[in-house]
């Protein structure tokens, strides 16, 4: 009886090892580079309190200290180009962007302030959660499901003043067809460009500033588009020369454009990512 229970033990760790496998999202990255030795090129970051506190991140606001974002929000620095966002646990939940208002030549314009832009503390802020907004500062999620589901289990852009208003991004590349989410160009370590509602004679007063990006016709990875030089090493700076590498169309108001702010983030690793 001992052999038997020890074979069956055996045999279940066994398929434990081959068949367990680790979550689709398993990693938060931010920064596309051409230099992947540079350490501001696809910088890992924190996906736990422990590890942004020994990274030097330090707590900007904590559950329910504004009605306007779900979670605890850390920056590093000071620096809002990553602003981190954590549940209730201490377990990564979101990220979030933001820059000082009014500073930009009136950027963001109208049509996009408070959906996504939104104001806080002088600031405009751009929100994305991997978890339902609605449990962040309730329940959380538990160590199990953190191993079990890595960086999150869907991907949420917030479209208000408050954190349950909010733009559910499908999943699958099938799943665009019947939305306003315009195909761009596919970018090695970066994937397939997906614009909100482009086109060529757009106003860029209404430029979307969020794109998705699909690799084998699954989302893992998103970023922010900002019509504004921000200063954060954490951005890219495309010139207008380049807009057509990764938009189709190139909307015409953008050429007059010095360059844009852009941030691609990663939820699974960037160098597997080719076209």
């Amino acid at each position: 009886m001992l052999r038997l229970l020890l074979c069956i033990s055996i045999l279940a760790g066994s398929q434990a090892f081959f068949f367990s496998r680790s979550p689709d999202w398993d990693k938060l990255q931010v920064t596309f580079g051409i230099n992947v030795f540079s350490s501001g090129t696809f910088s890992h970051l924190p996906r736990t309190v422990p590890a942004a506190r020994g990274e030097g991140f330090t707590e900007l606001s904590g559950c329910g200290a504004t009605p306007m974002f779900a979670g605890r929000r850390f920056a590093k620095n000071g620096d809002l180009a990553v602003v981190l966002i954590f549940d209730v646990n201490g377990i990564i939940a979101g990220i979030q962007a933001g820059f000082s208002s009014n500073q930009y030549n009136g950027y963001p314009d109208d049509p996009i302030r408070n959906h996504p832009f939104v104001e806080y503390d002088h600031h405009q802020f751009v929100t994305a959660y991997f978890t339902d907004p609605g449990s962040i500062c309730s329940r959380g999620r538990t160590s199990d499901q953190y191993s079990e589901e890595g960086t999150g289990t869907r991907l949420l852009i917030q479209n208000g003043t408050t954190p349950r208003e909010y733009i559910t991004i499908p999943m699958t590349e099938t799943g665009l067809r019947t939305t306003h989410w315009t195909r761009g160009k596919c970018f090695p370590w970066m994937g397939v460009h997906y614009w909100y509602d482009i086109s060529r004679d757009m106003d860029c007063g209404r430029f979307f500033p969020v794109f998705l990006m699909y690799n084998g016709g699954k989302l893992n990875s998103f970023g922010w588009a900002f019509n504004a030089d921000l200063t954060s090493p954490r951005y890219e700076h495309p010139p207008p020369s380049q807009f057509g590498r990764f938009l189709n169309p190139v909307p015409l108001c953008l050429s007059g454009r010095s360059r844009l702010s852009t941030l691609h983030i990663y939820l699974s690793n960037p160098l597997r990512n080719f076209c």
